[in-house]
């Protein structure tokens, strides 16, 4: 899952959010560093990502690109189930898209000082583009996949994901619908035993 599932995975409270968003730019065992409910909200991510890569409905849909995009498939589908996400966000949230962004990037600016020097430095490019709104749109997840295509060095082809949206949009919707039930169901559970 990409940033927005995380986000809204972690509920309403601040810190887990803060945690499952930074989890990728905290490597190891560095997640003890921070204060307990961001800690539990890095090894939440982890366990989310976990439970996502092993999933049998997921798995389905990365086949779907693996013969085009190999190893960058996992990454793909990640960010085109945030569109799913995004663009159906009325059916899992009575707030808007729109006020749910803003609030978390208020949320990162009372958070800032601790947040990982690369969280920092992406900061105004997320906040500037609306990343999270901009998900909603096969144009936003255009942009973020042209975005990591060009950190692979234009290697990954990503970029060309869009066609494989478009040309599969029903197929990959409905996946995230059946897995991100599991996911919901799983998530709270594991903030049970947090």
């Amino acid at each position: 899952m990409n940033f927005l599932a995380h986000i809204y995975l972690s509920g309403e409270d601040p810190e887990l959010k803060i945690g499952n968003f930074i989890a990728d730019s905290v490597k190891g065992k560095k997640f003890l560093d921070y204060p307990d409910r961001i800690s539990q909200g890095i090894t939440l991510h982890r366990k989310i990502d976990s439970y996502t890569d092993s999933h049998d409905i997921v798995k389905q849909s990365v086949s779907r690109l693996f013969p085009k995009y190999r190893h960058y498939s996992t990454v793909i589908v990640d960010i085109l189930y945030d569109h799913f996400l995004a663009a159906n966000w009325k059916e899992y949230s009575d707030v808007p898209l729109e006020e749910y962004s803003l609030d978390f990037y208020k949320l990162l600016h009372e958070y800032h000082e601790i947040l990982p020097k690369q969280i920092q430095k992406l900061l105004p490019y997320m906040e500037q583009d609306n990343w999270l709104l901009s998900y909603a749109s096969i144009s936003g997840i255009g942009n973020v996949l042209s975005g990591m295509n060009r950190r692979t060095k234009n290697r990954s082809k990503m970029n060309l994901a869009v066609i494989e949206l478009e040309e599969y949009y029903g197929d990959f919707d409905k996946e995230f619908r059946h897995f991100f039930k599991e996911l919901e169901l799983y998530t709270k559970n594991e903030m049970k035993i947090l």
